[in-house]
């Protein structure tokens, strides 16, 4: 029995047929390269257009750029630190787990998903 369906695009749905140039070889490349100018564009429009700001620092260029670096470079530092505050050990829920049953081997059948 054959699962699996052809890869052609008339098979595919518009928005899979949109997005086949990410499968070919360069496409994640494209993909790096277009978030690379779309940073340079918001770069560059946050020197030529005028911003409301409530506070000083607001005025500093690229101050919303830096934030937000630096607020996720904390949350990943926070999240390391908490890991080994909440971490329990690998036998913590041991003493009282159920033991399972044992899986019948014999009885399972193996299907092949790749054929």
């Amino acid at each position: 029995m054959d699962n699996k369906t052809p890869d052609t695009p008339g098979t595919l749905p518009a928005m899979g047929r949109a997005l086949l140039w990410l499968g070919r070889p360069d496409g994640a490349k494209k993909l790096v390269y277009a978030l690379y100018v779309l940073c340079a564009l918001l770069i560059v429009a946050d020197f030529v257009f005028y911003k409301k700001s409530y506070l000083a620092i607001e005025d500093f260029p690229l101050f919303y750029a830096l934030f937000g670096f630096i607020a996720c470079a904390v949350l990943l530092v926070c999240a390391v630190v908490m890991r080994f505050v909440l971490a329990r050990p690998e036998a913590f829920y041991a003493p009282k787990d159920v033991a399972p049953e044992p899986f019948p081997q014999d009885q399972a059948e193996k299907v092949d998903h790749d054929a």
